[in-house]
């Protein structure tokens, strides 16, 4: 019987070998993920003449630009170049047909954009889109340039990276499949290739003198937008009797004190999903009641109600075509804070069970507006002319494929980016690429004050006074840790830096950059810490890239 069975498991190990090799590819770049950097490097890499294949979980490209983000964080779009303005060209293109206004005509659009005209006719790019335009551009853009995508291929993480000399050799997927790579990179929005390869990472907040920071770690008191409860004319007691707080609390707040300020702690900014929602009857989806809806976990927001609040429509920003891109405003709005924290290195199980409770937060919240008594009618009956847009996400039921992972890991890799390169107190070097966005991080945590009231913390909107440079080394591990992995999206970056550069049109920037340095580090034969700057800033500049920027007299004053 012993034999028998030793037999047995040799043959079928045999088997698993064959039907591993079959399946094995090698590539010059194997790109691991499907989001906006992942596709602009894969393209990138295939303009370069080397051979290259997309490996991801999702089964839509394009990430957050493809999936609700379509009210772009575009800074200053000056500094926006290469193949990801490339994009917003595209982009620019399809609604200048006629054809693309289907539910709206182009002259009643308003070209209202953040910061910049939603359409910029002497530049030739649009800046506002509709989801399913942007996934056309992606699958577009891997069609022309004839690059694999191999999707719903989800990283094996405990044991699906090989290494070998400090390189990675291989990626094996929990499908089985495996691919063999001379460089990788690693583009998603967790870093879950980063950390299989054992390269270090931070989850969470730096204390402020980790890097000598003003605007990391626990910013207790300090309130910067307008999603805290500082807006209100009135103080919100926590508790479900007002003031009473042997009542129990009430949903969504912590009983936990929020930290020391300045000081770190393992929490994130809280995650929601970039609804695209439409107000044409025949294009709209009414919002239904989810599974499990439980009205008292929104006794908050009507709390918040009663105390006047107005704002509830001031995040519902147009995009073309009747339809938004939603997105989180007020003291309690789409944002699920608290709800997030494990998120990051969590296995997928896990993640989906986080991924359906946000779902369920935010239709909830959708749910209550529309229907509870404790909102003001004219609230609801506003909200009841809204619903999810029929004709996006067709397949998800008008619901986004993404959720807006803001931050997650952070290579700590050969240069740390910090508020100090952005504000421009220190100089940054080697740049390859440029970042302009406020320095923005949603809340992180709701506590109740030593008042007894309730409160938001971790909103932050600092302004960089102007584009600043990214560094090489963010984009890099460590040398000996992995000498053939680039990192554009997970970069080398402290959590408050990391909230102006975690913006799509800078992930387009990194990705075609880290693209480059993987294609000159594999023809010189060296480690991607090796790559030497100046030729790399000349194949940069070469192929569009905006590396520095000198500001106008009247940006100056």
């Amino acid at each position: 019987m012993k034999n028998i069975q030793q037999k047995t498991f040799w043959i079928g190990s045999l088997i698993f070998l064959c039907f591993s090799s079959l399946h094995a590819a090698e590539y010059d770049v194997v790109i691991y993920g499907g989001n906006s950097a992942a596709v602009i490097a894969a393209v990138q890499t295939r303009q370069m003449g080397k051979s290259v294949v997309v490996v991801c979980p999702e089964r839509h490209l394009g990430g957050l630009t493809s999936g609700g983000l379509g009210w772009t964080d575009t800074g200053n779009k000056a500094v926006i170049g290469g193949l990801a303005r490339q994009f917003y060209h595209r982009i620019w293109l399809h609604y200048d047909n006629p054809a693309a206004w289907r539910w709206q005509k182009k002259e009643e659009y308003g070209n209202k954009g953040q910061g910049t005209p939603a359409m910029d006719g002497a530049q030739r790019t649009m800046w506002i889109f509709e989801p399913h335009v942007a996934e056309k551009v992606f699958e577009d853009l891997v069609r022309e340039n004839r690059i694999p995508v191999m999707r719903d291929e989800w990283l094996d993480r405990a044991r699906g990276v090989q290494k070998k000399d400090g390189r990675i050799a291989a990626i094996t997927t929990r499908s089985g499949r495996t691919y063999q790579g001379k460089m990788f990179i690693d583009a998603t929005y967790e870093g879950d290739l980063m950390a299989a390869a054992g390269v270090d990472y931070h989850v969470g907040r730096e204390a402020n003198r980790t890097y000598g920071e003003e605007h990391n770690g626990v910013q207790t008191g300090v309130l910067h937008h307008r999603h805290h409860f500082g807006v209100l004319a009135e103080k919100i007691s926590p508790y479900r009797v007002p003031g009473d707080p042997k009542s129990g609390i009430l949903a969504r707040i912590s009983a936990e004190p929020p930290g020391t300020f300045g000081e770190g702690d393992k929490k994130v900014q809280a995650y929601c999903y970039r609804m695209c929602l439409s107000n044409h009857p025949e294009n709209r989806i009414p919002f239904a009641k989810p599974d499990g809806y439980d009205p008292s976990q929104y006794e908050l927001l009507a709390r918040i109600y009663a105390a006047g609040w107005k704002e509830t429509f001031d995040k519902f920003d147009p995009i073309p075509n009747r339809k938004t891109d939603t997105n989180n405003h007020g003291p309690f709005s789409t944002d699920n804070i608290g709800m997030n924290y494990d998120y990051p290195e969590a296995g997928y199980e896990r993640r989906r069970e986080i991924l359906e409770e946000h779902r369920n937060y935010q239709r909830g919240w959708l749910y209550f507006i529309l229907t509870d008594p404790r909102v003001p009618r004219d609230v609801r009956e506003a909200m009841s002319q809204w619903g999810l847009a029929r004709d996006e996400f067709a397949d998800n039921g008008g619901w986004p494929y993404q959720i807006y992972v803001r931050e997650a890991r952070r290579m700590i890799g050969s240069y740390v980016m910090t508020e100090n390169e952005l504000r421009r107190k220190k100089t940054t070097p080697d740049s390859v690429g440029m970042g302009s966005y406020t320095i923005d991080s949603h809340n992180i945590q709701r506590y109740i004050t030593p008042e007894g009231y309730v409160q938001n913390e971790g909103d932050i909107g600092v302004p960089t006074g102007g584009p600043y440079a990214i560094a090489y080394g963010s984009l890099v591990p460590k040398r000996g840790q992995a000498d053939n992995l680039l990192v554009p999206v997970c970069l080398s970056s402290s959590h408050i830096a990391f909230g102006s550069i975690r913006m799509e049109p800078v992930f387009m920037i990194l990705g075609q950059s880290a693209a480059t340095a993987a294609v000159m580090a594999l023809e010189g034969g060296q480690a991607v810490q090796d790559v030497p700057y100046p030729q790399l800033r000349d194949r940069l500049l070469k192929d569009g890239q905006v590396l520095s920027y000198t500001s106008s007299p009247a940006e100056k004053k």
